[in-house]
């Protein structure tokens, strides 16, 4: 299998002396996250998933089971 080479970008909201996340895409479109203490362990998940989660801690709501901000 041949690995792909991975381009991981910075979160802007990471301060410089904190813990870091790091995003990457895939050519698939998969989104891969990873924090600068624990490198190794990388979470998968895709754009809509991400943008639910995003969507979450911005509104600090719980979502249903479709993704969606419950009231």
């Amino acid at each position: 299998m041949t690995e792909i080479e991975l381009t991981w970008q910075k979160s802007t909201f990471s301060e410089e002396a904190s813990s870091c996340v790091y995003l990457a895409t895939t050519p698939a479109g998969t989104i891969l996250l990873r924090e600068s203490d624990s490198p190794e362990a990388i979470l998968t998940t895709g754009p809509a998933q991400l943008d639910a989660l995003i969507a979450t801690l911005r509104t600090d709501r719980p979502l249903d089971a479709s993704g969606t901000c419950l009231p």
